[in-house]
Protein backbone atom coordinates (compact mmCIF):
# COMPACT_ATOMS: atom_id res chain seq x y z
CA UNK A 1 0.00 0.00 0.00
CA UNK A 2 1.29 3.64 -1.05
CA UNK A 3 0.26 6.50 0.94
CA UNK A 4 -3.08 7.79 0.48
CA UNK A 5 -4.15 11.49 1.43
CA UNK A 6 -7.75 11.70 2.88
CA UNK A 7 -10.15 14.05 2.21
CA UNK A 8 -8.73 16.35 5.29
CA UNK A 9 -5.41 16.65 3.53
CA UNK A 10 -3.57 14.24 5.76
CA UNK A 11 -1.70 11.19 4.50
CA UNK A 12 -2.45 7.83 5.61
CA UNK A 13 1.02 5.60 5.09
CA UNK A 14 1.57 1.85 6.38
CA UNK A 15 4.41 0.69 7.25
CA UNK A 16 5.93 -2.84 7.95
CA UNK A 17 8.10 -3.31 10.48
CA UNK A 18 9.98 -7.15 12.21
CA UNK A 19 10.25 -7.58 15.35
CA UNK A 20 7.49 -6.62 17.11
CA UNK A 21 5.97 -9.12 19.51
CA UNK A 22 3.73 -7.14 22.47
CA UNK A 23 2.32 -4.26 23.32
CA UNK A 24 5.00 -2.55 24.96
CA UNK A 25 7.07 -3.15 21.31
CA UNK A 26 4.02 -1.42 19.83
CA UNK A 27 4.29 1.91 22.41
CA UNK A 28 8.00 2.21 21.46
CA UNK A 29 7.42 1.94 17.42
CA UNK A 30 4.49 4.48 18.17
CA UNK A 31 6.39 6.89 20.49
CA UNK A 32 9.15 6.95 18.37
CA UNK A 33 7.50 7.73 15.20
CA UNK A 34 4.95 10.67 16.92
CA UNK A 35 8.03 12.56 16.98
CA UNK A 36 8.57 12.79 13.30
CA UNK A 37 7.51 16.66 12.56
CA UNK A 38 4.15 16.58 10.58
CA UNK A 39 2.88 13.17 12.96
CA UNK A 40 -0.70 13.35 14.14
CA UNK A 41 -1.21 9.23 14.79
CA UNK A 42 0.35 6.17 14.86
CA UNK A 43 -1.26 2.87 15.04
CA UNK A 44 1.32 0.09 15.57
CA UNK A 45 0.11 -3.89 15.53
CA UNK A 46 2.60 -6.48 16.91
CA UNK A 47 0.61 -8.98 15.48
CA UNK A 48 0.42 -8.49 12.09
CA UNK A 49 3.46 -5.98 12.19
CA UNK A 50 2.04 -3.36 10.30
CA UNK A 51 2.14 0.54 11.59
CA UNK A 52 -0.21 3.34 10.01
CA UNK A 53 0.35 6.25 10.37
CA UNK A 54 -1.46 9.82 9.82
CA UNK A 55 0.74 12.30 8.79
CA UNK A 56 0.40 16.23 7.43
CA UNK A 57 2.19 15.34 4.36
CA UNK A 58 4.00 12.53 3.06
CA UNK A 59 6.85 10.88 5.09
CA UNK A 60 10.28 10.54 4.59
CA UNK A 61 11.25 7.08 4.42
CA UNK A 62 14.55 7.46 6.21
CA UNK A 63 13.11 9.24 8.94
CA UNK A 64 10.42 6.54 9.54
CA UNK A 65 13.59 4.02 9.26
CA UNK A 66 15.99 6.22 11.67
CA UNK A 67 12.62 6.34 14.13
CA UNK A 68 12.20 2.39 13.91
CA UNK A 69 15.59 1.57 14.74
CA UNK A 70 16.06 3.89 17.93
CA UNK A 71 13.08 1.92 19.32
CA UNK A 72 15.02 -1.20 18.83
CA UNK A 73 12.85 -2.67 15.36
CA UNK A 74 13.89 -2.65 11.96
CA UNK A 75 11.89 -0.94 9.18
CA UNK A 76 10.89 -3.54 6.20
CA UNK A 77 8.93 -1.03 4.03
CA UNK A 78 6.31 0.49 2.75
CA UNK A 79 3.22 -2.46 3.45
Amino acid sequence: MTAQIDTAGSVTTVFKVSGMSCGHCEGSVSGEIAEIPGVGSVQAVASTGEVTVVSAAPLDEEAVRAAVDEAGFELVGRA
